[in-house]
């Protein structure tokens, strides 16, 4: 039961990602919606990142827009310092094109 109902809240906490996709990122993992860990190389990613400069910007898959308070993101992330310890990896790319899932078997969970 404990597990259904955390997939659920993954699922649902995740699903805002594509949808709309302004950030927050909190101080502590209890205040995050999704744990985020960056890697190295975008081949290892599930999401391609690209931060844009406007909220209207980020209206696709990868295109993400820092708030400056965590009422104003759909969002809320925690970055953790292992990869086991994520809910998605990432990989900021310098080109806004470049932004996108990587191929991951996650990203049938945000659609």
């Amino acid at each position: 039961m404990k597990n259904n109902l955390l997939t659920c809240l993954f699922i649902s906490a995740t699903a805002s990602i594509t949808s709309a996709q302004s950030v927050y990122a909190v101080d502590y993992e209890s205040q995050a919606d999704i744990t985020v860990y960056v890697v190295d190389y975008e081949s290892q990613a599930d999401l391609s990142v690209y931060w844009v400069d406007y909220e209207s910007q980020a209206d696709e898959d990868g295109l993400w827009y820092m708030t400056d308070y965590k009422s104003q993101a759909d969002i809320s992330i925690y970055y953790v310092d292992y990869e086991s310890q994520s809910d998605l990896t990432i990989f900021y790319v310098d080109y806004e094109s470049q932004a996108g899932w990587n191929g991951s078997n996650k990203s049938h969970l945000y659609r």
